[in-house]
């Protein structure tokens, strides 16, 4: 009889003699194979294979990448699966809606102006959108690209999103020696970007650039007051002053954001101590009213003008007050107290209102005047007021309702400057016809019995006619700017109040009717003109914040909660973090 492991046998093995087998002489593997101790090896190798297998699916995990320096994701905020396994893009659950449709829209004209930017301006800062040539204006490092990254990533552009990931990873923002990174600029849109698409998706990479970026530029905070230099060479670390010798209160306060998270996800102390230092001056500088001097001494920080603003020198400042409180889970509470004072000096000094038609409106202060100016840039201002007070639960009743009646008449009437114009576009500056201040107005209106609506505040009707108008045009371009539909956006998702969502379509046809190009989208020279004419730029902020605002605004989604993210001053969202215990004592961060 055969045995039974024994090789196949051939048709000639059957003559062998019966009556004396063939010795059988097992192999090896034989040997090996037929132990018990083996078997039992084999058999806990095979479960455990089958229980890495499917676990998963008995136990309704899934596999999870593991990567150091996450950032901190609040209660109720999923963190985004690995890059290599995307969420599918943004849509609306069921049949499409009328907004999902037109959130399309934006994600198709992004798509338009990355397109045109990816073929012809690839590796340089921006598109030449008329020409389709390319330009260097920002570093050379490709702004467009950095500023672009969390619009694609919040669109469902992932395949767009991977491929940058490559010139990120290629990046040394390096300069040549007499080449300078304007800080405040490369901070807000290089920095922010890396930061932002990193909380996104998680990729490394990012966070590693980010981490470069981020001490390449401490050296502009080597001064004797703290304040930032207006630009550093990120090689050599020499540092040089602007075109006014002193340091723009924008510039001195619109770092804050991403050097804290930065520190946070980093661990590195010298991040928050350098950014913090400039707040320590504010906590104890002297200021009117709790109205900022524009710019400031850089030996001293101490106020070197007598101009109060909310526009181009001040502007972020103002953000920042409030937004780095809301950024580190509301546990810094002296930027608060900073942001409401100086909210209060805002109202009560520099808001007028026109006299025939009742614009509210936001102007300067130079030397005890106003100018009666009021710009484009200024538009952002209704919405900080509204996230104030849709985030500050112990904001007393008078301020609440003030906040709140401010940014409504403060965006009605910078939709008036859309509304009113021949393109259904804003103009970059205008001058409004002097009138009184606000909280004049206010006064009068409470002491006689609150009738009708706060003045300032209601519904604005078209005037076509510049006589009629209440303010003439300054600066006639429309710079693709972003400030009037963010404030349309926040004041959506704070209200509910449907109006902004329609202004801010009406904005966005405009814009594909009048600035699209062959390549991409153009700035115009005027407002007014029926036929007007082009400029030939495309700033990266138009893809980082005008596109990013309009698409949230029309998504019937929610993919960044005012709970749980902050925009940075070039609409980079970052998550609300909490402060370990370790960088609590290390920064002597106390409530």
């Amino acid at each position: 009889m055969l045995p039974r492991h024994a090789p196949g046998r051939r048709a000639h093995h059957l003559a062998i003699n019966i009556s004396t087998p063939t010795p059988y002489r097992p192999s090896v593997f034989q040997l090996v194979v037929g132990r018990p101790l083996f078997r039992w090896i084999l058999l806990i190798i095979g479960a455990m294979f089958g229980l890495w297998i499917f676990a998963p699916l008995l136990f309704g995990g899934g596999y999870r990448l593991h990567r150091h320096h996450r950032p901190y994701i609040p209660d109720g905020i999923a963190f985004p699966p690995p890059p290599h396994r995307p969420p599918p893009p943004p849509h609306h659950e069921g049949p499409p809606t009328v907004w999902s449709e037109r959130a399309d829209r934006v994600r198709d004209a992004f798509v338009h102006a990355w397109s045109g930017y990816s073929k012809y301006a690839a590796g340089y800062d921006e598109l030449m959108p008329v020409t389709g040539e390319p330009v260097n204006n920002f570093n050379g490092w490709g702004v467009t690209l950095f500023d672009s990254l969390d619009t694609m990533w919040l669109m469902g552009l992932h395949d767009s999103f991977r491929e940058a990931l490559g010139s990120v990873a290629k990046s040394t923002f390096a300069l040549k020696e007499n080449n300078y990174a304007p800080f405040f600029e490369t901070v807000i849109r290089y920095l922010g970007g890396l930061l932002s698409a990193y909380a996104l998706s998680g990729e490394p990479v990012l966070l590693t650039r980010a981490d470069d970026l981020g001490s390449m530029l401490l050296p502009a905070f080597n001064t004797t007051s703290g304040l930032p230099m207006y630009a550093v060479n990120t090689v050599s670390g020499r540092t040089r002053l602007g075109w006014s010798g002193s340091v723009l209160w924008a510039e001195a306060l619109s770092n804050q954001m991403e050097y804290k998270y930065l520190a946070h996800l980093t661990g590195r102390t010298e991040y928050y101590n350098k950014t913090e230092s400039i707040m320590q001056k504010m906590y104890t500088a002297n200021h009117t009213d709790g109205l900022f001097a524009t710019m400031w001494d850089i030996h001293k920080a101490t106020p070197s003008n007598f101009h109060f603003s909310v526009g181009a020198y001040a502007d972020s400042a103002h953000e920042y007050l409030l937004k780095q409180w809301l950024l580190t889970a509301q546990s810094e509470p002296k930027t608060r107290d900073l942001y409401l004072q100086s909210m209060s000096g805002i109202l009560n000094k520099l808001l007028y209102l026109t006299p025939t038609r009742q614009l509210l409106y936001v102007t300067d202060i130079q030397n005890n005047y106003p100018t009666h100016i009021f710009e484009h840039l200024s538009c952002f201002l209704p919405g900080l007021l509204a996230l104030g007070v849709y985030s500050l639960p112990d904001l007393s009743k008078r301020d609440k309702e003030l906040h709140t009646w401010a940014a409504k008449g403060l965006a009605e009437t910078c939709w008036a400057t859309y509304f009113d114009t021949t393109t259904g576009l804003g103009p970059d500056e205008i001058a409004m016809t002097p009138g009184d201040l606000w909280m004049g107005k206010m006064e009068e209106w409470e002491a006689g019995g609150r009738v009708g609506v706060p003045p300032g505040t209601w519904e604005v009707k078209r005037q076509r006619w510049e006589a009629g108008r209440d303010w003439t045009v300054r600066k006639p371009g429309y710079l693709l700017r972003p400030e009037a539909v963010e404030s349309f956006y926040i004041l959506w998702k704070t209200t509910g109040d449907v109006r902004w969502r329609e202004r801010g379509w009406s904005v966005f046809k405009a814009i594909e009717k009048y600035t699209r190009t062959k390549y991409g989208y153009a700035s115009l020279a005027s407002v007014d003109d029926a036929y007007p004419q082009l400029k030939d730029e495309m700033p990266s902020y138009f893809l980082a914040e005008t596109l990013k605002y309009l698409f949230l605004l029309f998504t019937d989604e929610d993919p960044l909660s005012l709970k749980h993210w902050v925009f940075n001053t070039e609409a980079h969202p970052l998550p609300v973090f909490d402060w370990s215990p370790w960088e609590k004592e290390e920064y002597n961060i106390t409530l």
